[in-house]
């Protein structure tokens, strides 16, 4: 199967890569200057171009894959920059347009948990969507466009609402990532929140396994949780990665004040993913 990924060099794009190989896919991968840095793929196919200006044979340079994942964007980690909709967005549209008009029949997307806006408690697909910052707005927006799209091109969507993930590769400003820099220092306290805010945090390994399983089933699946689907409060998890240290530092509690953007407490329902990655049938198991 012929497969391309946006997004390759991202944190959870090496997982993807990685992932598809594992099954035997080496996929194009995207990157806008000079080779992979994705050392664990010598072999793939590597593009260079600016997916914001992409040439008129992108399709051709991207293998012309059967199955385009969409990971790349961006502007992050600034949520509330209206760069994510003045320029991310027409940007995404209009390479996703070319590359659907040109060929692609499975087009799986990474969106957000930020969509769904200020809910709270257990948050299925069915929720209406109502954002709550551009990033959420832009995402949200690509999506029902996409969707527009499909009656004008005969393609199978898989859009996923991408909660909290963590691992190997994380970006050295997520929590724990912090909390292991304090650690290696040495530091007696480490700042944070309260922590009593319920979160759903899934490892990246584990979520590219099951986004590559989507693109490779070959289903149309609409907007998709790619969650856990079990709440830990934040306080917990910090907690627990200072226990599986066996460190001696003391969480800060209340130093840092909560995401004002962000409810005290919503996580994804599995339902809907449990049931697709129970039914469809996979290639290259």
């Amino acid at each position: 199967m012929r497969i391309a990924v946006t997004g390759s060099t991202g944190f959870l794009g090496r997982h993807v890569a990685s992932s598809f190989a594992d099954r035997g896919h080496l996929p194009h991968l995207l990157v806008r200057s000079g080779p992979s840095p994705n050392n664990n793929l010598p072999n793939a196919g590597t593009c260079n171009f600016d997916l914001r200006e992409p040439p008129d044979n992108c399709y051709e340079l991207l293998g012309e894959p059967e199955v385009l994942v969409h990971l790349a964007w961006g502007g992050l980690p600034n949520y509330d920059s209206t760069h994510h909709f003045q320029n991310e967005l027409p940007s995404h549209f209009r390479f996703l347009d070319k590359m659907l008009k040109s060929g692609v029949q499975n087009l799986v997307v990474a969106g957000t948990c930020f969509e769904y806006g200020a809910v709270a408690g257990c948050i299925e697909e069915e929720t209406v969507t109502n954002p709550t910052n551009c990033y959420g707005y832009a995402k949200d927006a690509l999506r029902r466009q996409l969707e527009f799209l499909k009656s004008k091109h005969d393609y199978n969507l898989t859009w996923l609402r991408l909660f909290y993930l963590q691992g190997s590769g994380q970006g050295s400003g997520a929590l724990i990532p912090l909390l292991d820099a304090a650690i290696s220092r040495g530091d007696e306290k480490f700042p944070m929140s309260a922590g009593e805010q319920l979160r759903d945090y899934l490892e990246v390994g584990d979520a590219a396994d099951i986004l590559v399983r989507l693109s490779l089933s070959g289903c149309d699946n609409g907007a998709v949780n790619l969650c856990s689907g079990f709440p830990i409060s934040v306080r917990r998890l910090v907690e627990t990665r200072i226990e599986e240290l066996k460190s001696e530092i003391t969480p800060l509690l209340g130093a840092l004040p909560y995401t004002k953007s962000e409810p005290m407490a919503f996580w994804g329902s599995r339902v809907k993913l449990n049931r697709i990655l129970d039914t469809c049938a996979i290639v290259g198991q």
